[in-house]
């Protein structure tokens, strides 16, 4: 693991913009956390190319057109409706 991959004040500006107050153990666990993880990428970096295109399979069957549901029968085990539409808990 390199010391210089990932600084301690890279990690608290990264920590400022996701707005997350860290004490200065967690900086540094942080920091070594992050090393660990770019050492991982120059590992996958090492892993070595496929030399041959992969052959495309289509393993699904064919589409089908078919006649869609009327509004009356897909609302119909609906938990709850409104004005013709599917209702759903409010998100915000």
């Amino acid at each position: 693991m390199s010391d210089d991959a990932v600084s301690p004040e890279e990690v608290r500006h990264v920590a400022e913009l996701a707005r997350v107050d860290l004490a200065d153990d967690e900086v540094d666990q942080f920091t070594r956390q992050f090393a660990d993880i770019l050492e991982y990428f120059d590992t996958l970096d090492e892993v070595p190319e496929i030399d041959r295109d992969a052959d495309l399979v289509n393993v699904m069957r064919p589409d089908e057109e078919r006649d869609s549901f009327e509004s009356d029968a897909a609302l119909r085990n609906a938990p709850e409706t409104e004005d013709g539409y599917f209702k759903g808990p409010n998100v915000s």
